[in-house]
């Protein structure tokens, strides 16, 4: 019998956390439906969340933790070390997968790193698209002429992480980072020669926001996009 664990961070995610959870709860039951005996298990972890996340949260089949680190990298930590404690299944067949608090995944989004696993993968790095309702129109046909089906770049994304127990626990786990805690757990496994693939066929959707709940991370980096966007010219068609 396998087992899947899904680790959620969040802080301050009231207004998105509910969409996440009801994407995640989709997955995982897509999963089950084509195993039946899949053991799975959702823990969310509240960082010194301050608004209604914990209540949100705690409308669905989850198990919610506190914690007040306001540390993203701690928050995972956590989230794994108390999801593999109730799965209950050996580690080389317990798969871990991670995603943010305002992230939808797809619904194959489980099903898909279970045949990765079964195809004796130890990282799966899945890629993410940002909603385009939170981007500019100049911003989103930027992102969508630049990244192409079928052609996943290979970034780390936290959002969307996939690690088998056992390679996990060989190297070291989550590290305590506000940020990049996801990019310092896949240099390790790298440096183990864990087996990995990028894969954009369980694409998630993220936040567009530009402020995000770490100096860096995808708001980050979208900000950082969006301000090369809105600095270059604008070249009329046929010029």
């Amino acid at each position: 019998m396998r087992a899947v664990a899904v680790v959620i961070p969040a802080h301050d995610e009231e207004e998105l956390i509910g969409r996440c959870l009801a994407s995640v709860t989709r997955a995982l039951a897509r999963a089950r439906e084509r195993e039946p005996d899949l053991r799975t298990t959702v823990v969310v972890v509240l960082d010194a969340c301050a608004d209604g996340t914990a209540e949100q949260a705690r409308r669905w089949p989850v198990e919610t933790i506190e914690i007040a680190a306001r540390s993203v990298g701690t928050a995972r930590r956590l989230g794994v070390a108390h999801a593999l404690s109730l799965v209950g299944a050996p580690p080389t067949d317990t798969w871990i997968a991670m995603t943010d608090a305002d992230t939808v995944v797809p619904a194959e989004w489980v099903t898909h790193q279970l045949d990765l696993m079964d195809a004796g993968l130890d990282l799966i790095l899945g890629t993410v698209r940002p909603d385009f309702a939170d981007l500019s129109a100049r911003h989103a046909a930027y992102w969508r002429a630049t990244h192409h089906r079928g052609r996943p770049p290979g970034n780390v994304h936290g959002a969307n992480l996939g690690v088998r127990a056992d390679a996990y626990s060989r190297a070291g786990g989550i590290p305590d980072l506000r940020e990049h805690e996801d990019v310092a757990l896949v240099r390790a496994l790298r440096s183990l020669g864990g087996r990995e693939i990028a894969s954009d066929v369980h694409e998630v959707e993220t936040s567009g926001r530009f402020s995000g709940r770490t100096p860096g991370g995808y708001a980050g980096f979208l900000r950082h996009v969006h301000a090369l966007i809105d600095a270059a010219p604008v070249v009329a068609p046929g010029s």
